[in-house]
């Protein structure tokens, strides 16, 4: 039985309605104090790869719980008066999460080409550090 929609449009039909801040200004707004960074990925991607210097991690199964003030897992940096900007490995989870995030009420904008976008414009990656 095929699908009502395939993940491919639901992507494209949240970029067509969200904040998309292409990759090399993203990079531009790593130090600006008013933006905080969010990481979508699973922690497995952000040990192999790194991870942008300042972002909050976020697993994406978690989003909606963590920025909603009435859950019992919401986190207080959702709270803090600033720009929010998602990224995720490639765009796709980061688009439809910020749409989701829309549909709550919640202002947002994401990172068009995610992590690899950001590692192609040149952008600081950090690297956990190793378990001992």
């Amino acid at each position: 039985m095929p699908l009502k929609i395939t993940a491919a449009q639901m992507v494209a039909n949240a970029r067509d309605r969200i904040e998309e801040i292409n990759a090399a200004d993203a990079v531009a707004l790593v130090n600006d104090p008013g933006v905080q960074i969010v990481d979508l990925r699973d922690p497995r991607e952000r040990e192999r790869t790194g991870f942008i210097p300042g972002s909050f991690h976020c697993p994406r199964g978690m989003l909606e719980f963590w920025v909603d003030p009435d859950s019992p897992y919401f986190k207080d940096v959702f709270a803090e008066d600033k720009k929010f900007v998602f990224h995720c490995a490639s765009g796709w989870r980061s688009a439809i999460s910020v749409a989701t995030l829309q549909d709550m009420g919640f202002d947002a904008a994401h990172i068009a080409e995610g992590f690899t976008g950001w590692e192609k414009a040149g952008g600081p990656v950090e690297h956990p550090k190793p378990r001992s």
